[in-house]
Order: C-alpha cells, then structure tokens, then sequence
C-alpha cells in the first residue's frame, strides 16, 4: 500500500493492517503529518503538531510489534485532542493567552485510556475560547477553523477542530468534548460521526486548576470521539469506557447489554417543541434514516420529546446562574466578540437566586425520570442534531440573532442535560452540505445508539474523507 493512502483509511483499518505488519506506525504517522502540511493550511483545525512524540510513539510501537509483544486495538492509530484536554508535555490553551504557557503534566483521562490502547496523539485542534463563545470554531490564539464542505458555513463547534481534522483525514479519530452538542454539532456540520456518551460512561477531568467545579460544570460536559465511520465509534467507545480514581463519577456499566429478540421501537422527532423550523434538507435527513431503520426491522413511530421546555429552562438555569458568579473573572480572558455570546444569553437565561437554583436541580431529576419512563416504551429516539443546516460563521450582535443560532439545536441541550447518550451520524448531501441526524438510548445504552447508527450508515454510507472545497458559487458546492 502507498504511504501517502494511509491516511484515507478508518481507524480500525489502520489498527488491522498494523497489527498484521503490512504497514508500520512509523509510515502511518507520516503520512497524516504530510496529510496535515498539505491541508491544514486551508483549514486551519490543527493549532499546534505533536510531531515529534508522535513519531517517537510510532517506533515504539513498531519495535514492540517486531518483539512478538501484544499491541492494543488501536496501535498505530494518529488522533488529534482538542486545545482543552490535557496532553502530558503540551499546553491545554483553551484557545486563549491567559492559559497559553499552561503545559500540562499528565495526560486526561481520556487521552491516557487511548494511549493506552496504542492510539498516537498526533496534534492539538481548535476551539472557540473558553469552549463557550458560540458554535463557531473560532479563537484568540488560532482564529478562525473552516467548513472543508464550504468555506462560507461554520465548521461547528465546540469541538470544530477535531471535526474537521477528521474530515479532511488528517487524523484517523479525534478526541473532544459536548456539553449541549459540541461533539455532535461539528460533526454533522463536517460530515463525520460522533458520540455523546452517558453521564459517567468516560471518566473526565475539565479542571482549569485546583479548584473544583461548580455543579453545572460536573453535571454537563463529557468527552467523546469523532471519526468517520460507526465502526471506529464502537472501537473508541470500547477503550474510553470504565472506572478511573480520577474521576469518581464514573460507573462501571456493562459495555453492553442482552439484545433484545427484536429490534427495538424508535421515536422519531423532526421539530422537537414545534417550533416550526425544521428546513426541508433535514427533514428529508431524519426520513431518510428513519427509512433506514424501519427497513432493519425497528417499529417506528413519531414521537414528542418529554419535558422539552423544562429541560433547556433548567440548563440555562443551572449554568447561567454559575457563570454569573465567575463572569468577572472570565470577561477578562475573552474578547468583546466572544463574550458577547454569554453576555446574549443571560438576557435569554439571567441568573437565578439560591432559592431557584436548588429547586433547579430537582426538576432534572424529574425531567429525567420523564425520559426514562419514554426509553421504557421506546428505547430509541431519532432527530435532529440542528433544525438548520450549518449556518454562515457569524457572531450573533442580538438577542434574536443567538436564538436563531442556537434554538436549532434544542435537541441537543436537553439530551445534555438529561445525560443520556447519543451518535451523530452522516445521511448524505444536500446542496454539497453533509446532512445528518443524531440517535439517542436510554442511560448506559450506548450499544444501542451505535446500533443503529450502523444500521444508518450501511444504508446511506460515509461522506469523509475529502479535499476541502474551494468557496461555493451560485449554491453549488465546488
């Protein structure tokens, strides 16, 4: 095989052809650094190489396979981890000056679970600042990410970087993080897959410092994988999972659970609140997988998403309320732009008093019990990751504007805030923009998710990888 296709193939590809010695981690490894300094600078999703322990990783692994040794599942594989997860040795910026000389002195839970497996991390990828200034991957340190499928839409985010990283085949798996879909956003937006996990199915430490956060802040954000393909979700899933003394959260839940006789029942959501803003390219997005599903014998069914309102009420509640009390501090570190996209949405969401906030925090249970009883009858819910197709990389100046912006979207804050797991998965084109719908399970039923996203995905393939694509004319992709 020529080096220089390494990088066009899936993560469990290249951990299969390593493990069998028909290619090197070595070759491997070069081949997405070259892939990464012919592309990136039409992208700009890498912010800063791992070059050189990328490499040293690479002939540590081949010399262990030449030593009869046994490799992890995935050996050899490139990553990228995005510039808010710690990399032993690497700066965790979080996009901006402040934390810019911040080196870290061990690795994330996350990015250890994959080395150990014998994954490589290859790069850093960008981010908004903060992981809080709007879906649009954009920073003070790196600037401004672009949509390989069309420079004039936004790339998502918050996890932008890794997206398009992964779309570009710059790396075989890339390592972010969701707290009301920045996982799942991007990669719909870049035509890859992606998992949300259950609440306390990764261990994870978003720690900026010693101190420890607030309550929103545990309850809200887990690290996921993207990649191209369902297959190399399953196979991340598999390392990611499991207990860890670094984060007592998380639960020793079974990778998977008895299959049911049956495939299950699926509701299927297109305008979850009916809010009537559903635009007709992801409509046909979420029949077209909805098709998929039932022709793989899932009963379907449409459906209303239980306690909808109650559950992006109580997100803005929770989190709004908490970063009212660090705003100072955090204003500091931001610039006006992006901070503006907080300072829109506390007219959206003002803090609450204490009285509130702990009422809050017994609403969510409630709205996750609500959610639980609907996985009892439908253990599958299929929809929308946006009700829009990713739009143009602005800054919104009102409050309207960040609604529109973020409204689309609703489906992905309330699965964050139940903490139930969810799969971003590809459906195809629509006027040269990828198209694709998320499937969410019950608490723990990430088996499930990945289920049928594979059934989704054999029936209307993978988009990814692809040569970025010059600015689009006429609505017509280049």
């Amino acid at each position: 095989m020529e080096k220089t296709e390494l990088w066009a193939l899936e993560a469990s590809e290249l951990a299969k052809l390593m493990a069998s010695g028909e290619v090197s981690a070595a070759e491997t490894v070069d081949a997405h650094l070259e892939r990464i300094a012919a592309v990136n600078p039409r992208v700009n999703a890498v912010t800063r190489l791992l070059a050189d322990s990328a490499r040293q990783a690479a002939r540590e692994t081949d010399r262990r396979r030449a030593a009869g040794e046994r490799l992890g599942p995935l050996a050899g594989v490139p990553f990228t981890v995005k510039e808010n997860l710690h990399v032993a040795g690497s700066a965790t910026t979080h996009g901006v000056p402040y934390f810019r000389d911040r080196v870290a002195q061990a690795d994330a839970p996350p990015v250890r679970r994959l080395r150990a497996a014998g994954a490589i991390p290859i790069g850093r990828t960008n981010m908004p600042d903060l992981a809080i200034a709007g879906v649009h991957t954009t920073s003070q340190l790196f600037g401004d990410t672009v949509n390989p499928w069309d420079p004039q839409r936004t790339p998502g985010g918050t996890s932008g970087g890794d997206a398009v990283a992964v779309a570009t085949g710059m790396a075989a798996l890339g390592l972010g993080n969701d707290s009301g879909g920045s996982v799942r956003n991007p990669a719909t937006f870049n035509g890859v897959a992606g998992l949300k996990p259950s609440y306390g199915r990764f261990p994870a430490d978003h720690r900026m410092s010693d101190d420890e956060p607030v309550l929103g802040h545990q309850l809200f954000p887990v690290d996921g994988p993207l990649a191209r393909s369902v297959a190399d979700l399953r196979a991340s899933y598999e390392v990611l999972a499991g207990t860890d003394p670094q984060d007592p959260r998380a639960v020793p839940a079974p990778l998977y659970w008895p299959r049911p006789g049956t495939p299950v029942r699926v509701g299927v959501v297109t305008d979850p609140g009916d809010r009537g803003d559903v635009h007709p390219d992801v409509r046909a997005a979420i029949e077209a997988a909805a098709a998929a599903l039932e022709d793989a014998g899932h009963p379907v069914e449409e459906v209303r998403v239980p306690r909808l309102q109650d559950a992006l009420d109580g997100y803005g509640a929770l989190l709004r309320t908490e970063f009212s009390l660090a705003w100072p501090v955090i204003r500091r570190l931001l610039t006006d732009d992006s901070a503006r996209h907080i300072e829109l949405d506390a007219h959206r969401h003002p803090p609450v008093d204490l009285a509130e906030y702990l009422r809050q925090t017994g609403v969510r249970l409630g709205v996750q019990r609500a959610w639980a009883r609907f996985f009892e009858r439908c253990p599958l819910l299929l929809g929308p990751v946006s009700t829009q197709p990713a739009p143009q990389p602005v800054v919104p100046r009102t409050p309207e504007e960040r609604d529109a912006m973020m409204m689309p979207m609703r489906l992905l804050t309330a699965t964050t805030y139940v903490g139930v797991p969810a799969v971003a998965v590809p459906t195809g084109l629509a006027a040269g923009l990828p198209q694709g719908v998320q499937v969410v399970a019950g608490m723990y039923r990430e088996d499930l998710c990945l289920d049928a996203a594979q059934r989704i995905e054999e029936r209307l393939g993978v988009l990814a990888p692809l040569d970025p694509r010059p600015h689009r004319l006429d609505g017509v992709a280049g």
